[in-house]
């Protein structure tokens, strides 16, 4: 498989914007230094990395725990992507992965256990991984 997404810029850093969007057309939405480094309107790059961290943890969690026999009902993740001053540059340098769950017939030692599992060896997680320090609050809801 092989995804794709684009994005153009038109001017410079400061005063430019950006569209980008999917390759599938589920998205398109404009980007600026405002929207990345500030509270500008628009998305950025951060931004979706975090979503795509929390759909990706998401799925993963709830593929082991069907697999375990103890499927979800519910899985709720959030991401929060950690941007800061490195250097000369700006670097992600920590995802805050909070996970809640509906899980019939499981414990939180359980549930705990198994969205570590699924941190670990999700896609994203996987990218990420030895870059980025990924902290995981697995709880049942």
């Amino acid at each position: 498989m092989i995804r794709t997404a684009d994005a153009e810029w038109k001017g410079t850093l400061k005063e430019g914007s950006g569209i980008m969007k999917l390759g599938s057309g589920a998205y398109e939405g404009q980007y600026s230094f405002k929207s990345r480094f500030e509270n500008g309107s628009g998305t950025n790059p951060e931004e979706l990395i975090a979503a795509a961290h929390a759909a990706c943890l998401s799925m993963a969690l709830a593929a082991g725990l069907e697999q375990a026999g103890t499927p979800a009902t519910r899985i709720a993740t959030t991401a929060k992507c950690t941007v800061e001053k490195v250097g000369d540059g700006f670097k992600i340098t920590r995802m805050n992965l909070e996970v809640r769950g509906q899980v019939p017939g499981i414990d939180a030692a359980g549930f705990a256990k198994a969205a570590e599992a699924a941190r670990d060896g999700c896609p994203v997680s996987t990218a990420l991984k030895g870059n980025v320090q990924l902290v995981l609050d697995a709880r049942l809801a």
